[in-house]
């Protein structure tokens, strides 16, 4: 009971102002048409973007690791996770890129980074280090006001949510930033040593707020 009164407080105070969430992680425990965390990003209007997280998880169905929707396209940056191993999708305003046999496994931290620029409409997914082809995507800017959700598939600005699609795991160290990161920068994420925090999504300094039954938590050692 105690800690539960503890975990309430900080949620509170999680909606006031960034905060720093380094050495912290979310854990969503429970599959769930609810449960999020909604990360309010720094700026708008992007003509090229990289996210980086790392999760951990045992789903072996199909979940949302990054959502990102606005009122022109409910999947204006995804990166999703079918059911089938090794297989990532990342969606850039609707337009999916579809990658296959990337080194992915369950009950183990992985880390992911996936890269979009808009002149080329090229799109790379890199996990653990390790760095997919490059496929197209779309082309043009993302622009809009943008709503940025972890635990969840958007279907429309922060709603339209289903269950079978809701991420269980733990997720921790998320950035974005509004250019492509070298790979060598990306390879630093990928063994959680020295790198430029994001300036669209900073994990250090994360402005957020959680719906339902996220728990923050400290974090294990993450790198692999």
């Amino acid at each position: 009971m105690e800690r539960l009164f503890v975990v309430s407080i900080l949620f509170t105070a999680c909606c006031a102002v960034p905060q720093d969430l380094s050495g912290k992680m979310f854990t969503f425990p429970v599959e769930s048409n609810v449960t999020r965390a909604r990360l309010l990003p720094s700026g708008n209007n992007f003509t090229s973007a990289t996210v980086c997280l790392r999760f951990f998880t045992d789903l072996t169905r199909s979940y949302s690791l990054f959502s990102t929707a606005s009122t022109i396209q409910n999947n204006d940056f995804l990166i999703f996770k079918p059911a089938s191993k090794g297989s990532f999708h990342v969606l850039t305003r609707g337009q999916s890129s579809n990658f296959y046999d990337l080194p992915d496994e369950r009950n183990t931290w992985n880390s992911i980074c996936s890269t979009w620029d808009s002149n080329s409409g090229l799109v790379q997914v890199s996990l653990n280090g390790n760095p997919s082809t490059r496929k197209i995507g779309f082309k043009g800017n993302l622009d809009g006001e943008l709503s940025i959700v972890l635990g969840q598939e958007q279907d429309s600005v922060d709603g339209g949510f289903d269950a079978k699609q809701s991420f269980v795991g733990m997720i921790t160290d998320v950035h974005m930033w509004d250019y492509v990161l070298s790979d060598s920068e990306i390879q630093q994420f990928a063994k959680d040593l020295n790198f430029t925090p994001g300036n669209v999504i900073n994990w250090r300094a994360l402005d957020f707020t959680i719906v339902g039954d996220v728990v923050i938590e400290d974090s294990p050692n993450s790198c692999q």
